[in-house]
């Protein structure tokens, strides 16, 4: 999972609609249930994801380096998801739906297993015990030979992660048969956590740009055309974290779903995550700037549910949350007098260190050059 992918359900958090004419609307008690769920869902893959992307920055394990988004990437992405999302729309429209959702199934069950897997492995390490036989393993695919060689695959792994991906078969094999909503709402952590720790934006300017294009993209297709309704109703996969309004009444064989789409969580989490690693880089021991976010995303959100559920229609969440996480942290730094720090705040690319290295010797080289002309 090394993109956040384009969804037919980012920006709409809305009500599932029954599915036959003779089932009772939802109580308040289940719709409260269901949104305080999501709003749940959503923050904890921030809150870890975020914790997660500062050691992720400082990793030294290939397979868990992070993918750098660039101001050019950025203002690529809405574009990029705009005919990713008309593309599917077409399909639905040309070809057989349960086709196309078989081969989705099974992409996103690979993806899924995968992420969950990555996702569950720091905490299942605690589980094992000390004398469990681990062994060390490693996946390496390369093109080319002698000097000319290069690495496509690297990735490493260990006796521990197998038994993760083993449990998390499991989970894939229950989506791949059921759908359940507790499965796909596994997945959908997985892949949100897995977002928020390993998509690094290099700094904030880049985050204003990214948020800021996709504020439009969502606005734009939610409100000003059918076709991410149509998609939304049409795509089955774990793109989205679902929670059923009428679980009180029904149980866990509950229908009728609020949801919320993975973009409106990894999309402000990767922005959040950049903050708290921004707060690290000031090394005054206190973490403003990604409180103050995590408090703008909660505000956004439950702005956007609340508004959902007055006018019963679905809703662009990035149109709330992108004011509030760009601008709650701004004003902080205003008052604070450090709005120069935070946007010459400079992350380097963890998969470039010969460009690190390189502009370590420049700055090294220039402090000798101070020195003898002083």
């Amino acid at each position: 999972h090394d993109s956040a992918l384009p969804d037919p359900h980012n920006g709409s958090a809305k009500e599932g609609s029954p599915t036959n004419g003779t089932t009772s609307p939802p109580t308040p008690g289940g719709i409260a249930l269901a949104y305080g769920s999501l709003l749940l869902m959503a923050l904890l893959p921030i809150f870890f994801g975020a914790l997660r992307s500062v050691r992720c920055a400082h990793g030294k394990n290939p397979s868990d380096m992070p993918e750098t988004i660039t101001s050019r990437d950025a203002a690529r992405f809405p574009i990029i998801a705009s005919c990713t999302l008309l593309g599917l729309y077409l399909f639905f429209k040309i070809f057989s739906q349960e086709y196309i959702n078989l081969l989705l199934s099974m992409y996103f069950f690979v993806l899924g297993i995968l992420a969950l897997s990555h996702t569950i492995s720091p905490f299942m390490n605690k589980f094992f015990p000390a004398n469990f036989p681990n062994r060390q393993y490693q996946l390496l695919f390369t093109q080319g030979s002698g000097e000319n060689k290069e690495e496509i695959v690297n990735y490493e792994f260990d006796t521990k992660d197998l038994v993760c991906l083993g449990l998390s078969s499991i989970v894939g094999v229950w989506y791949l048969l059921r759908k359940h909503w507790i499965a796909n709402n596994l997945f959908g952590l997985a892949f949100s956590l897995n977002g928020v720790e390993l998509l690094h934006l290099n700094n904030v300017s880049t985050g204003c740009i990214l948020l800021g294009g996709l504020f439009i993209y969502d606005v734009f297709w939610v409100f000003g055309t059918n076709v991410m309704v149509t998609v939304a109703k049409s795509f089955e996969a774990p793109i989205k974290l679902v929670f059923p309004q009428d679980l009180l009444e029904k149980g866990l064989e509950a229908d009728n779903f609020a949801m919320l789409g993975l973009g409106d969580v990894v999309i402000p989490g990767i922005f959040i995550a950049l903050l708290l690693r921004f707060d690290i880089s000031l090394k005054k021991n206190t973490h403003t700037y990604f409180y103050t976010s995590f408090a703008a995303y909660i505000f956004g959100l439950g702005l956007t549910i609340s508004i959902m559920h007055i006018f019963k229609h679905a809703q662009p969440a990035l149109l709330y949350l992108v004011p509030a996480c760009i601008g709650f942290p701004v004003l902080v730094a205003l008052a604070k007098g450090e709005v120069t720090e935070m946007f010459s705040y400079e992350e380097s690319n963890p998969k470039n260190p010969a460009a690190v290295t390189k502009s370590k010797e420049g700055a090294e080289a220039s402090k000798e050059t101070e020195k003898k002309e002083k």
